[in-house]
């Protein structure tokens, strides 16, 4: 079990008996839309991140998106520390039909991977150093080129990672997430398959 002091937001109460089956945590929902209608909720996150910030886990999909940036809408940067889930086909048990866009959200997701997911902030540990920074994007033509766009959607796949993120966000959740080898591997098929093209 992992004890984690910085509080947990996630979008609803199935997400939240996921996140508590493997940390012990503040674990807050924004109860999906309904962040957006009780200004209360917004100011419960507000005061709960003052203390040293918050952890979105929200899903992959496009309203997990929405959700996510309106939390960064509402705090300072500084204060908002991301986890995303991988891009993974498939429908809740207790769901009778997928998503929208048919992909798993935090309730579906393995304990292994949100044991890795939320290890950095467990115990107290440091934030991890950044492994990707802004100016290796730009000199791997992942940003400010050509088809970078295109680009980060293809590494954002071979990762596991949501295609929708901007530049800043795939960088920070690939910092967060993947591994050093992972990393590695990915960008090694990315170069190749621009090579073959």
């Amino acid at each position: 079990m992992l004890y984690i002091s910085l509080p947990i937001i996630v979008e609803g109460k199935y997400d939240r008996e996921r996140v508590l089956s493997v940390a012990k945590a503040t674990v807050i929902t924004t109860e999906g839309f309904g962040i957006f209608k009780k200004d209360e909720k917004a100011a419960l996150i507000r005061r709960l991140a003052a203390g040293g910030g918050v952890i979105v886990l929200t899903d992959s999909d496009g309203a997990g998106l929405v959700i996510r940036n309106y939390i960064h809408g509402i705090l300072p940067p500084h204060l908002v520390f991301d986890i995303y889930t991988p891009e993974i086909k498939g429908k809740e048990k207790r769901k009778a039909a997928p998503s929208k866009e048919g992909l798993l959200g935090v309730e579906g997701m393995d304990r292994e991977w949100l044991c890795k997911a939320l290890e950095p902030f467990s115990g107290g540990a440091p934030r991890p150093v950044p492994m990707v920074t802004k100016t290796d994007f730009y000199l791997m033509g992942l940003s400010g080129g050509k088809d970078s766009s295109e680009k980060r959607k293809v590494l954002a796949r071979l990762l596991g990672l949501p295609v929708n993120l901007s530049c800043s966000a795939l960088i920070e959740a690939i910092n967060l997430t993947v591994t050093r080898d992972e990393y590695e591997k990915a960008t090694e098929k990315l170069k190749a398959e621009a090579e073959n093209k």
